[in-house]
């Protein structure tokens, strides 16, 4: 089967994917809403939380990215809703830390630098294509970082701990990047 060309250029090792595949390390957890929260944590306290009512209370915003994901495949032009994770950390005030580790329920991390979720670049997504999100596809709640492979848009997300220093994740302890830039294709440790 031809694979069709995309309309403009995707990153170097990409083929273009019109689907949504869905890949995840285990079992799709089932959240149950009534007891669905997030929170920011520093070491282990934590700093704010939001039940479901209240992410859904706050700001939203409708983006629209492309997507890359490290097994090949890139979907362009994918329509998003969700919280900027600029609204999220303002409420914890100032940050000093230059990490975060993102936890998901099923227990799977993935690490960041702070900056890569701050400065418009990373949303706590709520909506994909005008519907809610669905578990096979992070639901309730997943990272968006669009500008990343896909494996650090974490599914199913609970918390984000801020860190001093940088800690590997899931797949990262497993041999994937640490930070996973797709235009240079920073796959695994050593690219």
């Amino acid at each position: 089967m031809r694979r069709p060309e995309p309309p403009r250029e995707i990153p170097p090792g990409q083929y273009y994917e019109t689907g949504f595949p869905t890949l995840t390390a285990g079992p799709t957890p089932r959240v149950d809403m009534s007891n669905w929260s997030f929170e920011i944590i520093r070491g282990n306290t934590p700093l704010a939380a939001w039940s479901w009512d209240q992410i859904m209370a706050l700001p939203q915003e409708e983006i629209t990215v492309d997507l890359h994901c490290v097994t090949k495949w890139s979907k362009l032009d994918s329509e998003w809703k969700g919280v900027s994770f600029d609204t999220l950390i303002a409420a914890v005030g100032d940050v000093t830390e230059e990490y975060v580790m993102i936890s998901s329920y099923g227990g799977y991390t993935t690490n960041l630098p702070l900056d890569d979720v701050t400065g418009g670049k990373a949303w706590l997504a709520l909506e994909f294509e005008g519907e809610p999100l669905e578990p096979n596809h992070g639901g309730p709640a997943r990272l968006l970082i669009p500008h990343l492979y896909l494996w650090k848009s974490a599914k199913w997300v609970n918390s984000i701990k801020l860190m001093d220093e940088d800690a590997p994740g899931f797949w990262e302890a497993s041999g994937y990047h640490m930070r996973g830039d797709p235009w240079r294709e920073e796959r695994y440790w050593g690219d």
